[in-house]
């Protein structure tokens, strides 16, 4: 019986030896690693370690892109009795030292000299590391190599057989796995304490209610340094699938078709992506081609409600349905390299609206909904239980219920130990066994979940009328010309928005409109062009209140940035740097109107 990470990963060795159980790019190709070679190296990497003086309760900090290594290095720290404290590679050397640092950290592991340089200035200043590990071939000075540390493993398990399983089995359901730092939206960083007993009851809770197996094959891209994506390679892992891990997030699309995997794990912002990218090219296309591209969605929208109601499809629809398959859907299907049995999304809301157009083209989405703080997941879609524009129900054994002003409170075995050395943080969130998840919802009357928006970015215009600004932005991202936007408007008198398009393809309208440009500045600044993309935001808005809707824009010159602090490692917003980075301009735009004498009712961009 599996109660631990490091029992899950001893387990999933004996039961799923396959060639191919893990794949990564090398010189253009795919390249497999096999069950026993990657359970060796998890082995003879523990034990290595170990042999470094690495003890039960320490932490090793890690930093690199997804690789094979990535989960070998984490296996091997859980399977040692160690602490795993993943880094994003994004961060800049000042947030990777505070991390080093408050995680009381004894070793430090990079994937690559680029990494390395990010440290290495920092080095002197570390003095609780007492070891360096690269992934590269050759190590700078007072580096150790993980080849060198797994040799000395290989050594210790020659002479010691048996020693690797006598580790860890000392490992116990209740110690302490990982320790990861939340990027949060707000505040300095917080180190949230999960034990093996919250993420193994997340996996058997997730396993339980959606199904795959040893024969899918699944694609790796975000980051492992995301709980989301972390907790799901366990996952998978668990149940013996094919892990093939993406060269980067922009090979994304190559990769589908090189790989063709049955499963993915995303976040909105690249279904948003596909979304946009299939309307542009149906908008380009000729106006017959056009009409069947429409005829077949609504054809598709249309037995997709039926399918979800739980309604018999009429045979003229089915067939109407085959048809728009074969005309339609399934050149869209080939690009994901044809076996997607579905996506998972999370991080963030997926609007509804993505979540229809995926499902009437055959592409399944399971929404679900979790933070950090619960190893993440709280709930989500099945196949048996699934409604768009929700994140599911209840996971088995976790408790979700809706506090007197909004706000989801959650509890159950996944709800982390508690922050590191923030002790009043950690009494501050938890009320009792029940965690605040700072999220506001609601339940249907069916019990399914939906998350209305961040308690703290809810909007109160001057006019008292309450906005949640998360489902607006989603809807303004449906546009081929916005590539991410941020709505404003607490206490003001109308709602507005921050503006970041799709500058290639805003280049390309201005040259087809004969709009002349010396620069992205200079073209985001012309009125022709703002008024462009303030139409684009009421085309893509048509059915919200009116005081729901942007009735000024702001275009941006540059999409938001990580350095400045604008956005998270995990691509959320925020909102109080970017407001405060635009306050000028969000001044001048509501200054502007004040001079003009309009309302909260006022259409002006």
């Amino acid at each position: 019986m599996v109660t631990t990470l490091a029992e899950l990963i001893v387990n999933t060795i004996k039961e799923y030896p396959k060639p191919d159980f893990m794949l990564f790019r090398k010189d253009g190709a795919y390249v497999p690693i096999s069950t026993q070679e990657f359970g060796d190296g998890v082995e003879h990497l523990a034990l290595g370690l170990r042999g470094l003086g690495f003890e039960a309760g320490q932490k090793l900090c890690l930093l690199s892109e997804n690789r094979p290594e990535w989960t070998m290095t984490d296996l091997a720290t859980l399977c040692a009795g160690g602490l795993t404290v993943p880094i994003y590679t994004t961060l800049v050397s000042e947030q990777i030292r505070y991390i080093i640092d408050d995680s009381d950290a004894t070793v430090v592991v990079v994937s690559n000299a680029d990494y390395w340089k990010k440290i290495e200035p920092l080095r002197s200043g570390l003095t609780k590391v007492k070891h360096y590990i690269t992934f590269a071939d050759e190590a700078p000075a007072g580096v150790l190599t993980l080849k060198a540390v797994k040799d000395e493993g290989r050594a210790a398990a020659a002479s010691k057989p048996g020693l690797f399983e006598e580790i860890v089995a000392r490992t116990k359901p209740g110690d302490e796995a990982t320790l990861i730092y939340t990027s949060g939206t707000t505040g300095v960083p917080k180190g949230v304490i999960l034990t093996h007993d919250n993420i193994v009851s997340n996996i058997k809770a997730a396993v339980s209610i959606i199904e795959f197996t040893e024969k899918d094959t699944v694609l790796s891209f975000l980051p492992l340094s995301h709980i989301l994506e972390r907790t799901v390679m366990f996952a998978f892992l668990y149940k013996g699938c094919t892990v093939a891990f993406a060269e980067s997030v922009e090979a994304v699309a190559q990769n589908l078709l090189q790989v063709r995997p049955h499963i993915m794990v995303s976040v909105p912002r690249v279904f948003e992506k596909i979304y946009a990218k299939v309307m542009d090219q149906v908008l380009k296309s000729p106006a017959p081609r056009r009409r069947i591209f429409f005829w077949a969605l609504g054809v598709g929208k249309q037995a997709g409600a039926l399918t979800l109601a739980g309604q018999p499809v009429p045979r003229g629809l089915k067939l109407r349905r085959a048809i728009a398959t074969k005309l339609v859907f399934s050149k869209i299907i080939a690009r994901t390299g044809g076996r997607i049995r579905f996506f998972v999304s999370g991080g963030a809301p997926l609007s509804k609206d993505l979540a229809e157009f995926f499902y009437a083209i055959g592409l399944v989405i399971l929404e679900g909904y979790g933070l950090t703080e619960t190893s993440p997941l709280l709930s989500i879609n099945t196949f048996e239980a699934i409604r768009l524009g929700t994140v599911g129900k209840p996971a088995p054994g976790i408790d979700i219920k809706i506090a007197a002003d909004g706000e989801i409170l959650a509890r159950g075995p996944n709800i982390m130990k508690g922050y590191y050395k923030k002790e009043a943080e950690t009494r501050e969130i938890m009320e009792g066994a029940w965690f605040h998840t700072g999220d506001i919802g609601h339940f249907d009357a069916d019990g399914f979940l939906v998350i209305t928006d961040r308690k703290k970015d809810l909007l109160v215009t001057s006019g008292g009328k309450n906005i949640a600004p998360q489902p607006i932005e989603n809807l303004l991202k449906t546009s081929p010309y916005i590539s991410n936007a941020v709505v404003i408007g607490d206490s003001r008198r109308f709602i507005a928005a921050l503006i970041v398009p799709d500058y290639d393809k805003l280049k390309d309208y201005a040259k087809a409109q004969r709009i002349p440009f010396a620069s992205i500045e200079e073209l985001c600044k012309d009125r022709r062009i703002v008024d462009f993309l303030k139409a684009e935001a009421d085309r893509a808005t048509p059915l919200l209140a009116s005081y729901e809707r942007v009735k000024k824009i702001v275009v941006l010159p540059r999409d938001f940035d990580i350095e400045k602090g604008e956005i998270t490692p995990s691509l959320k917003v925020r909102r109080a740097n970017v407001t405060t980075e635009y306050e000028d301009a969000i001044d001048a735009l509501y200054r502007d109107d004040a001079e003009n004498g309009r309302d909260e009712g006022g259409t002006g961009s």
